[in-house]
């Protein structure tokens, strides 16, 4: 693992807020926040409804941009511009080792049809760390 991917997942498991931008049915972009956690892989997954309009417009379109990290302006911590390749996950295996028991109030557990796990999987993270004048950048090719 290079020192860039370790100060990226440090930035996401610290700061697991995450702005989501994905592309609307008239092709405008649309933003809400999710709560993101990541593998070593950088690959980041969040949860939500099967038949959500984010579900909805990652079905359409699974182009989607993710901002997190500074969490208090004008802080001058570290934050990350992601952009990745999303794509829904109904594996029952995928969504029981994801599951919290906190999902309860919007779940019935992990069998629950409308759960669903969204995973991206990117392909351009900007680190933008404190002071630099320019982002570092890492990437790799869409898969």
């Amino acid at each position: 693992m290079t020192d860039l991917e370790k100060k990226i997942l440090e930035i996401i498991r610290k700061n697991p807020l995450a702005g989501l931008a994905t592309i609307s049915e008239d092709g405008k972009p649309w933003v809400r926040t999710v709560t993101i956690w990541t593998s070593n892989d950088l690959a980041l997954r969040f949860c939500t409804d099967a038949w959500s309009r984010k579900s909805r417009q990652i079905e359409r379109n699974p182009e989607v941009h993710l901002a997190c990290g500074i969490m208090d302006p004008p802080d001058d911590s570290a934050y990350l511009q992601i952009q990745g390749l999303a794509g829904i996950s109904k594996s029952p295996e995928e969504k029981e080792a994801h599951w919290r028991e906190e999902w309860r109030k919007y779940f019935t557990g992990p069998e629950d049809p409308n759960y669903v796990i969204v995973i991206v999987r990117p392909y351009r993270i900007e680190y933008n760390g404190p002071g630099a004048a320019a982002a570092e950048i890492w990437e790799r090719r869409p898969r």
